[in-house]
């Protein structure tokens, strides 16, 4: 992509209308529109940005962007949030913002619903909120992620609390009173994406841990990922794969990006380009491209190369042990800058 960002880039997100526009937000506070069908068709290509909401610009925000999001239904507006306490609403057209909203302290993140029309937007404006994401299944379920080490599940049409908080230990009796509070990781928890199809919610921590819930019961699949690596104090913005099986979970690991097979936990490969911290990744359902980047402000896209299997793995694909991984996405991506 072309390097328009000063600082770190915090935040990427793709419309999902045509798949072809992709917005990234900095620390330096500027906002840049990128065109992904503008390349050269050649191994390696830059990404031409076509707008940037740059310094000079009297709306930009004035200090770090955390979250930037298409609207669902109409590229012709997207949303920002911001360390400068605001959020707004943007005409894609002018550049300028239609609606500001004012909070009292830092908006951390903010989530457009994908399948409702309305009370689509929610916001988590306290300092203790690190992320918030609708469900893509349910449009009256929400779920967020705190540094209080809980992630609740929300039923919006409900006045009461939240549906679910969810328990790392799923309600083992024997543990000690003083844990008797449902938490869902040791540490802040940072990190949170649903699935696809909404059945699954992926959440990560400062425990350096990685969790999978059942997103309707709240219950820990328990499946074990590791150590991931994760001291960042904000958001991080991981994702899951669309469109191929295995699903496949994309997480900001240190100056790399960890590749996880999401249901086994298997470490499928370590995706190396960024020269420091990566902070944010998003999968491109059409193209099954990865984009990712971080505090060097580069935007890299990650391409798998498929190749067939060779006659060794014909040979051991059922022996035991063998890695049922498409080899596609195994030690086969290549980085684009």
């Amino acid at each position: 992509m072309d390097r328009i960002h000063g600082n770190g880039v915090n935040t990427l997100d793709i419309e999902v209308i045509e798949g072809k526009y992709m917005l990234s937000g900095g620390a330096d506070g500027v906002i840049v529109i990128y065109d992904l069908e503008n390349f050269s068709g050649k191994p390696q290509y830059t990404c031409k940005a076509v707008c940037t909401i740059g310094r000079s610009s009297k709306y930009v925000h004035r200090f770090s962007v955390e979250t930037v999001q298409w609207y669902p239904y109409d590229t012709g507006m997207f949303v920002s949030s911001s360390f400068d306490k605001t959020m707004k609403v943007w005409d894609t057209e002018t550049l300028k913002p239609a609606e500001i909203f004012e909070f009292e302290g830092n908006v951390y993140t903010h989530h457009l619903s994908p399948i409702a029309r309305k009370h689509s937007l929610i916001a988590g404006h306290r300092a203790e909120v690190l992320s918030v994401r609708w469900s893509p299944r349910y449009e009256h379920i929400l779920a967020s992620a705190s540094a209080d080490s809980k992630v609740k599940v929300w039923d919006v049409r409900r006045a009461s609390g939240s549906l679910l908080t969810l328990d790392q230990h799923n309600g083992d009796k024997s543990r000690a009173a003083s844990e008797a509070v449902n938490t869902a990781h040791n540490g802040r928890v940072n990190g949170l994406c649903f699935t696809s199809d909404g059945l699954y919610l992926l959440t990560s921590g400062t425990d350096d841990r990685m969790r999978l819930w059942n997103s309707a019961t709240g219950e820990n699949t328990l499946v074990n990922y590791g150590k991931v690596s994760n001291q960042s104090s904000k958001r991080r913005q991981l994702t899951v794969s669309q469109g191929c099986s295995p699903e496949f979970a994309f997480v900001p690991c240190g100056t790399s990006v960890a590749v996880y097979a999401l249901h086994t936990g298997e470490l499928v490969t370590m995706l190396r380009g960024h020269y420091n911290q990566v902070d944010c990744c998003e999968f491109h359902p059409d193209y099954q491209e990865l984009y990712s980047a971080g505090k060097d402000g580069n935007i890299l896209a990650w391409v798998p190369v498929l190749r067939g299997p060779d006659v060794e793995e014909e040979s051991n694909k059922d022996a035991p042990g063998h890695s049922s991984v498409n080899p596609a996405f195994q030690d086969t991506w290549s980085d684009e800058d």
